[in-house]
């Protein structure tokens, strides 16, 4: 009797693990992150005031290039925009947005968004802008 006992919690602390392991793995799938601009900061089609972002990865298995840019409790999506991958030699442990920068008073645009750990990135497309890549001195790391 106790032996079975012992099974039931081992295999429940086993499906408990599994099911944690799986939720950190959907947050990874996603991007999710929480970033905060001092100041403007253009994004493609419009210009977002400083204040605190949330950046992800719309869930679509075929497409890894759609971004969702949303308020902070996520509550409001300020733009779905298509991306382009764009890769790096070395992956950081941290956030890193890159920056092109604009004309006369204009907000720098965000360029490229690369999630820590990972060498692979997106890049944001405008139109009718041009710019050369990589954009100079225009980084911004996050978390």
């Amino acid at each position: 009797m106790r032996s079975v006992r012992s099974l039931q919690f081992a295999i429940c602390a086993a499906l408990l693990c599994a099911a944690l392991g799986t939720s950190a793995r959907a947050d990874n799938w996603d991007r999710k992150t929480v970033v905060t601009f001092g100041e403007a900061v253009e994004i493609p089609g419009q210009i977002l005031p400083p204040g605190t972002y949330v950046f992800k990865l719309v869930d679509l298995p075929s497409n890894r290039n759609v971004v969702q840019i949303m308020s902070a409790d996520q509550s409001f999506v300020y733009a779905t925009v298509q991306t382009i991958s764009r890769y790096r030699q070395n992956a950081l442990d941290d956030t890193l947005f890159r920056f092109g920068e604009r004309s006369g008073d204009s907000p720098e645009a965000l360029r490229t968004w690369y999630y820590p750990g990972d060498t692979r990135g997106v890049e944001f497309i405008y139109s009718n802008y041009e710019y050369t890549y990589p954009p100079p001195n225009a980084t911004y790391a996050g978390h």
